[in-house]
């Protein structure tokens, strides 16, 4: 059996935790500190997301010169500037294309990623048979960066 002993009989209780919470200038240097690293990795980010469009137009640029291409071998011709990319989705109608695929060349036509309709010429006017191409952020001819128009005859830049 366990003796006690004066010390042990009455134990005097610690003193209770003192509760702290954080100031509110703590709290201030915190906000701070987030919005200064907001300021600096949201403007990097923006810019990956305007690459990843001119990316996506050039992707789409590359997929319809395919169908381009696959509507020539079947038809021996490209389609006029009048018939357009329409001509890949929905068999126009001209005494000209006497071949064209059951179902199509595309399933639809896509929008570039600014929500504007591709353009299509031909004959082109950079050195390739047709012109196909986007005008870029800004929906004008011409530009440079983010505006600048992205075609088949600059895949490759």
């Amino acid at each position: 059996m366990r003796r006690r002993t004066p010390l042990t009989s009455n134990p005097v209780p610690p003193p209770p935790a003192r509760q702290r919470g954080f100031t509110l200038i703590e709290i201030m240097v915190v906000v701070i500190i987030i919005g200064l690293l907001a300021a600096v990795v949201v403007p990097q980010f923006l810019g990956r997301v305007e690459d990843a469009r001119v990316a996506k137009a050039k992707q789409d640029i590359q997929a319809m010169q395919t169908a381009l291409t696959m509507f020539k071998l079947d038809n021996y011709v490209y389609p006029t500037t009048d018939l357009g990319l329409q001509a890949l989705v929905q068999k126009p109608d001209s005494t000209l294309i006497k071949n064209w695929r059951l179902g199509g060349y595309l399933q639809h036509l896509n929008k570039d990623p600014w929500k504007n309709a591709y353009l299509y010429e031909i004959p082109g006017k950079h050195g390739n048979e047709y012109d196909l191409y986007s005008l870029g952020a800004d929906g004008q001819p011409g530009g440079e960066g983010i505006n600048a128009d992205i075609g088949n005859w600059n895949l490759d830049q």
